[in-house]
């Protein structure tokens, strides 16, 4: 057995633990079908959000680890029920009233509002596959439509049939009374308007597997289960798939939990064994509310890669998937560094570090280097100094710190200086409020001015905090372009003019020279952002011409 397998499986990583829950079902299954199969699940009701991501994703996560411990082939299906009759228009799409007329119509037979494709469930699925064909994943695209009007389903669909009573038995437990009353599993499509109907079945024939039902003018139809003509509830609808399928593992939010029972109870009337599952917590907009994607509300996918790497949202993703995040613009700028910081890190740690870092799960163990010289964070708060439109003011700066770096040699951080100016003014320049320095941060700011101008009077500073702290180590060489010196410089101005806590100086310095309550370790700031250039920075909050 390799070290790697043998790590993963003792791994701590969400991943591999339920991988090894996976791989303990499949050893005691007693039909073997010769691999495992994932699914994930996905209503086309509205354009696809960044949460149908992040379901696709992690589940690819959990199969990467299987994979890791296993030799059991793997597939991953993505099933989009775009068979669904569309049950209110979303607001995020054109000219919304023009689909009033459809409702109630499969999203696949509503005509496509932004005119790119046959229809809305189309254009949707289009939208779904082009997002996670920009990630890279590996699955096969199953469409609900497809999958009853081929045939593929028509076992279950007579299955269900002849085993009606004891899935509607399931089924009339969960309900209400009233809605008992009218309901059933089956959901047929009427045959002249195509509408989805939703009304009590007046017969279930196991005979001639048809359900007869009368529409909203009273008049009655029969119409066969197979062949498209009639789909099931989405609760029936996810049991069923499973035994039809076969599926060995599926996700899904929270909201789906209290159904579990109720989808594997189904699975098993209808000859299928129920598959493992998990659970994940929601994602939530800037407001704390459920991103909901007929909405449109919180933060998309394209919105996310607008600003920041798609390895930079996978990261996000990976982390504590049971715990609700907010997930606005604001938490991009942290899991940018993050993910970095975990990149550094990977390359110096064993088997075992390296399994439940979250960087080993992202590129299912094929990690690169990160080329990052420069902290994402630190560079809006160089666009935030400088003021800087475009990538290549950024790299201006970025070849003072870093001589050697280049656009073709670090391509992630020539993609991350354009992201970082995209994201600065969008979200941080409109927030900017600069303010004027009180006396007593007037007079630290030019003693800092003077000491980045002079050596001498560097290092005068540095003796003078020293013999206020009571520090009696050697003075450091004098080297401007250290960000450690350039630091002590600072800290030590802080010091000797009776900051307390010194973070209020900090604080300060943020507040009058970047027009922000926090930001970047400032010694390395400046040794980015250049020596003479800070020093003008501070002339100009001096002068009144920052606020």
């Amino acid at each position: 057995m390799s070290d790697l397998r043998e790590a993963a499986l003792v791994s701590k990583a969400w991943p591999f633990e339920e991988a090894r829950r996976l791989l303990k079902r499949y050893e005691g299954s007693k039909d073997k079908k010769g691999f495992v199969l994932f699914e994930t699940g996905y209503g086309p009701s509205g354009l696809p959000h960044i949460g149908t991501f992040g379901e696709v994703l992690r589940t690819t996560m959990i199969r990467n680890a299987f994979e890791a411990i296993s030799d059991v082939p793997t597939r991953l299906i993505c099933f989009s029920d775009d068979l669904d009759g569309m049950r209110k228009v979303p607001g995020n799409v054109p000219n919304p009233q023009a689909l009033e007329q459809h409702l109630q119509r499969p999203l696949t037979s509503v005509p496509d509002p932004f005119g790119t494709h046959d229809s809305f469930g189309d254009h949707n699925n289009a939208m779904l596959r082009r997002f996670l064909d920009t990630f890279g994943f590996e699955y096969e695209f199953y469409s609900a439509k497809e999958f009853y009007e081929s045939g593929q389903f028509d076992e279950i669909l007579k299955l269900a049939v002849e085993r009606y009573d004891e899935v509607m038995a399931i089924m009339l437990k969960s309900l209400r009374e009233e809605r008992a009353a009218t309901y059933s599993i089956f959901l047929p499509l009427h045959p002249e308007s195509g509408r989805v109907m939703y009304v009590p079945m007046k017969k279930v024939c196991a005979e001639t597997y048809t359900v007869t039902f009368d529409d909203d003018t009273g008049k009655e139809w029969t119409v066969p289960v197979t062949g498209g003509n009639v789909k099931l509830q989405w609760k029936p609808d996810f049991g069923a798939r499973w035994a039809a399928l076969g599926v060995d593992f599926e996700m899904y939010g929270k909201e789906h939990a209290t159904n579990e029972k109720i989808y594997d109870a189904i699975c098993r009337v209808l000859g299928g064994r129920a598959p493992n599952h998990f659970s994940y917590e929601l994602f939530l907009d800037d407001k704390g509310q459920k991103i909901s994607k007929s909405s449109g509300n919180g933060i998309s996918i394209d919105e996310w890669l607008t600003y920041a790497s798609t390895e930079s949202l996978s990261y996000f993703m990976y982390l504590k998937p049971k715990t609700a995040k907010r997930m606005h613009f604001d938490v991009i700028p942290k899991a940018v560094d993050e993910y970095h910081q975990q990149l550094r890190a990977y390359h110096t740690q064993d088997a075992k570090a390296q399994l439940n870092n979250p960087v080993w799960h992202i590129h299912a163990g094929d990690v690169p280097e990160s080329d990052m010289v420069v902290s994402f964070s630190m560079l809006l708060n160089l666009a935030s100094a400088s003021s800087a439109e475009d990538k290549a003011a950024m790299w201006g700066f970025i070849n003072k710190y870093a001589p050697d770096a280049t656009a073709e040699t670090h391509p992630g951080m020539d993609a991350a200086a354009g992201y970082a100016v995209r994201y600065f003014n969008d979200f941080v320049k409109p927030a900017k409020v600069y303010r004027a320095p009180t006396e007593t941060e007037r007079a630290a700011l030019e003693d800092l001015c003077r000491a980045l101008g002079s050596a001498e009077t560097a290092l005068a500073m540095i003796a003078a905090k020293n013999d206020l702290v009571g520090n009696d180590d050697p003075l450091p060489e004098p080297d401007f372009d250290d960000e450690e010196f350039l630091q002590s410089i600072v800290f030590a101005v802080g010091k000797i003019h009776n900051f307390e806590p010194l973070r209020d100086w900090f604080k300060a310095i943020y507040e009058v020279l970047l027009g922000a309550s926090q930001g970047p370790r400032f010694g390395g700031f400046i040794a980015l952002y250049g020596v003479e250039e800070t020093r003008q920075l501070i002339n100009k909050a001096l002068d009144g011409d920052l606020v």
